[in-house]
């Protein structure tokens, strides 16, 4: 992460800057353009990361102009559009394929389009390094969505015992669950059961807003049980919040994104690009 005691070596944008647009609707919540700018500063990188407000209806014309951009070297994906991302790129990683959505897009040598899921991997690191390890324990997740599910393959893949996956959508938590079933036959199930569970996440919007409804009601959740939340911003939700007034232990959204970080830099070869005279 950059370093804050040191000035910034910021490239002056000119026409060798490169450009990754952070897509998105809402947009206020994002945090990759202060993360990321900061850290490809510090390294004298000429690329900048920039929000974009893309709504649902108009997702498809946006991003075919900005991959018409030559100087375009990627995409970054946020709520809602990282399942319908996925139209716009020939090749999917085995992170994505398996999520079935991407969060991180890259233009190929050739002109074609990569696409990626890094919300599950962001995760469970940020989860490990705050002393939650997912392995051994049962853990539910609400929201079948893009992040929801890589999260719950990332999840699965770091030896979670089982899976409670549950979404308001009922077609679309059985597809994450038949899905992630085919590759973990008898680990994960659909459900809105969640008392038995050790870890609980909250892996839809809800929280944006101040006045979101709660995804889930803590209270019925067993003493112990650890409440994580992927909304970033607000830090504290409301979700959050209730659950430390019920004793218990939380994690917040913004591990996923900063353990995400030099994933994205790798991916878009930002990590082996020489500071810059």
């Amino acid at each position: 992460m950059p370093n804050s005691t040191h000035p910034l070596r910021r490239p002056e944008i000119g026409a060798e800057t490169r450009l990754i647009p952070v897509l998105g609707d809402p947009i206020a919540q994002v945090r990759a353009p202060a993360l990321m700018n900061g850290l490809l500063a510090e390294r004298g990188v000429d690329t900048v990361v920039i929000p974009v407000h893309a709504r649902a209806e108009n997702l498809d014309s946006v991003v075919r102009g900005l991959q018409a951009i030559e100087n375009v070297r990627g995409l970054l994906i946020t709520v809602p559009h990282k399942i319908d991302i996925l139209r716009h790129a020939a090749v999917h990683s085995p992170a994505a394929a398996l999520a079935g959505s991407a969060n991180a897009l890259r233009r190929e040598p050739d002109g074609s389009w990569h696409a990626a899921n890094f919300d599950g991997a962001g995760f469970v690191a940020g989860l490990v390094a705050h002393g939650f390890s997912p392995a051994g324990r049962q853990v539910a997740v609400i929201g079948a969505g893009g992040a929801g599910s890589a999260v719950s393959a990332a999840l699965l893949d770091a030896e979670a015992s089982r899976l409670t996956v549950y979404d308001r959508d009922g077609d679309r938590m059985i597809a994450i669950v038949d899905r992630l079933g085919s590759r973990w036959p008898g680990r994960v199930e659909a459900g809105a059961g969640l008392g038995a569970a050790d870890i609980v996440i909250n892996a839809t919007p809800l929280g944006l807003g101040p006045t979101d409804e709660l995804p889930f009601d803590p209270a019925c959740l067993r003493p112990g049980a650890l409440v994580a939340d992927i909304v970033m911003r607000p830090r504290r939700t409301r979700l959050l919040r209730l659950a430390e007034t019920l004793g218990h232990p939380v994690h917040y959204g913004e591990p996923m994104l900063t353990h995400q970080v030099e994933l994205y830099c790798a991916y878009f070869g930002l990590a082996a690009e020489e500071l810059r005279a």
